[in-house]
């Protein structure tokens, strides 16, 4: 029997899920893991502040580099993002990205689904370049130090994983909340509505981790490829992906999460997805 890439994939998405949140007991009393594994940092999105996270979120570390200027820290979070975005470009997106997988978890609640509109795929780029690497330098404090600009503002994975609990544990937060928590606030409802009834809405309109990671589909080790002497034509693989990619026309988008959807439902083998597959020249 032939294991598809759906099953895999969830699996390693379960898998990858609770060794990003291993310490569960942390929810009881509000607490904060800061042992040595928080130094590190997880692939996909996942909220320092969460209180069952072992691991740092990348793009609040690159926001705490580009604010302090501790260029050795620096020197690791952008080499960690380049290591991930060569070796699997935004396969960690569809595989590894905790926050990915709560998004596909809540398109799974019965409604009309909907496209998204392709002018939406570039707002990410814009909140990466403005809340991830220009706020966080350019808007500084007293102290010259720069704010987590995107954290503070937008994440709505930072609220919901860690805002909200930390909010129910701790009455001295809950009374400071304002305007700010407001905002985001909306923001997360505003996202996880939009999780219904769009395939990763968040993922493919605001997060600024896949925007880095989809720069590097088109060189990444692990990659897509069609086979165009195998493909029929038959239009399966564009009508059973989720975020909308036409493998056969562009299997380097920067879109494609590497799923295995498109290669799961091809009659002709014609779609591969791995490491060790040949580049076909004809796709150049």
């Amino acid at each position: 029997m032939r294991i598809t890439y759906a099953i895999r994939r969830k699996l390693l998405q379960i898998i990858a899920f609770g060794c990003s949140n291993a310490h569960l007991l942390n929810f009881k009393g509000g607490k904060i893991y800061t042992g040595k594994w928080k130094q590190f940092c997880n692939p996909g999105l996942n909220c320092y502040s969460c209180p069952a996270a072992g691991f740092a979120c990348p793009i609040g570390a690159l926001q705490a580099v580009n604010g302090s200027r501790q260029f050795s820290f620096s020197f690791y979070v952008t080499g960690l993002l380049l290591a991930f975005g060569v070796l699997l470009g935004r396969a960690v997106c569809g595989w590894l990205c905790p926050f990915g997988l709560l998004q596909e978890l809540i398109h799974k609640i019965p409604s009309p689904k909907r496209k998204l509109k392709r002018g939406f795929l570039y707002i990410k780029y814009v909140v990466l370049v403005v809340f991830v690497l220009i706020l966080p330098v350019a808007a500084t404090d007293y102290m010259g130090m720069g704010k987590p600009a995107f954290c503070q503002y937008i994440c709505p994975a930072g609220t919901l994983e860690g805002g909200l609990f930390l909010l129910a544990a701790h009455e001295s937060l809950r009374k400071a909340v304002g305007a700010l928590f407001s905002l985001k606030m909306a923001i997360l409802v505003l996202t996880l509505a939009g999780c219904v009834f769009f395939y990763r809405f968040f993922c493919r309109t605001l997060c600024p981790l896949g925007a880095i990671y989809g720069l590097f589909n088109k060189i990444s080790i692990y990659h897509l490829e069609v086979d165009h002497h195998k493909c029929v034509g038959c239009g399966k693989c564009h009508a059973v992906c989720g975020m909308e990619v036409d493998p056969v026309k562009t299997p380097d988008s920067a879109e494609c999460i590497r799923c295995g959807a498109c290669a799961d439902v091809c009659p002709t083998g014609a779609v591969c997805i791995g490491f060790s597959a040949k580049r076909d020249k004809s796709l150049t």
